[in-house]
């Protein structure tokens, strides 16, 4: 089950990767013209939390297993907030690699959340 778990957060961890250089394409590429540090420095720590969580996450870590959580959660509130801005009419994260992203964030994170929650607390 832990190895299942740990794919499952490794492969959240590349979707969130990927949304956030979207995120740069369609938000942000005007912060990214003028220098991009703010936005850059913003990344930085999450995606060096994620590794990091992943790495303790194979060392069968708690610090692992609740980063592997808090990933799971991202992914779930990223794809319900952006269903909620293009229910608005929001033009933004309409191209078909972004909807892809998105759309593959919501079974990913919650079958990361589920599994981790079994890993956790001693399923089967």
């Amino acid at each position: 089950m832990r190895e299942i778990a740990f794919w499952l957060f490794f492969s959240n961890a590349v979707l969130l990767i990927l949304h956030w250089i979207d995120s740069a394409y369609w938000e942000d590429r005007e912060r990214l013209r003028t220098g991009g540090g703010l936005f850059l420095g913003f990344l930085l720590p999450l995606i060096a939390a994620l590794l990091y969580g992943l790495v303790e996450f194979s060392r069968a870590s708690l610090a692992g297993s609740v980063i592997s959580l808090l990933a799971s959660v991202s992914g779930l509130f990223i794809f319900i907030i952006h269903i909620f801005f293009m229910a608005r009419g929001r033009k933004k994260f309409r191209a078909p690699v972004s909807i892809v992203l998105l759309a593959a964030l919501l079974p990913v994170s919650a079958f990361q959340a589920v599994v981790t929650l079994l890993v956790l607390f001693g399923g089967p």
